[in-house]
């Protein structure tokens, strides 16, 4: 662990190495290590693949190594006591037509059939790595290499809330309508982000995902 200040309001603990799930249940467990005791003067905590960046009150806190040093006493005291429970969400995806119109983007740069890229696809149990661009947007780790596809050279203004996507080397769902580069290979019916909840972000670092696919007639239904 090593400890750095990110801008004036906030400092950033670092794991490095890669985005494995060792890495990340150490994440997930500082996060829960921080959230149950909260140093003083603590405002939010943004987890990332191998960091987590803690931001405070500088109208409380003066000096930012001080206020390190106590977030790394408090994650290193509990996070190997911290019991990590980490969700297991399955998420119905309708791959494919309207819904995914990259599929064949993706298809045709892997040299597969749509088909098969469903099955690689829904065949992995992948790890919420990291959770941004927008509220509730989960980067996924564990796309087979085989999918890694280049963004598209020109973003969408708009895509659908729901929208399932491959960017590079990574997978993720799009949990409101947004402007978007990553290619579109699916959509889900399940909300992530609901604003009527206290807390209203589904998934977080740490959970595992499951996608499963479902017709076009199993999609409308659910909605």
């Amino acid at each position: 662990m090593e400890l750095s200040a990110l801008g004036d309001d906030a400092v950033v603990i670092e794991w490095g190495g890669l985005a494995d799930e060792v890495t990340l249940a150490r994440v997930s467990a500082a996060v829960a290590a921080l959230e149950a005791d909260p140093p003083a003067g603590m405002i939010e905590l943004v987890p990332a693949f191998t960091s987590l960046a803690v931001f405070y009150d500088v109208t409380r806190i003066a000096d930012y190594e001080t206020f390190g040093r106590e977030v790394m006493r408090r994650a290193q005291r509990k996070i190997a006591r911290v019991a990590l429970k980490p969700q297991i969400v399955t998420i119905p995806v309708c791959y494919g037509g309207d819904n995914g119109p990259d599929l064949i983007t993706v298809a045709r740069h892997a040299g597969l059939t749509e088909r098969q890229v469903v099955q690689l696809h829904t065949a992995e149990t992948y790890t919420v790595g990291a959770v941004g661009f927008m509220p509730g947007f989960p980067y996924l780790v564990g796309l087979p290499s085989k999918l890694h596809t280049p963004r598209r050279n020109t973003p969408r203004t708009t895509v659908p809330r729901g929208s399932v996507a491959i960017g590079g080397a990574q997978t993720g769902v799009y949990p409101l309508e947004s402007p978007g580069g990553w290619n579109l290979i699916g959509r889900t019916p399940l909300t992530l982000v609901d604003t009527a909840l206290a807390d209203p972000v589904h998934l977080r670092v740490g959970d595992r995902v499951k996608f499963k696919p479902i017709s076009a007639e199993e999609y409308a239904a659910w909605r």
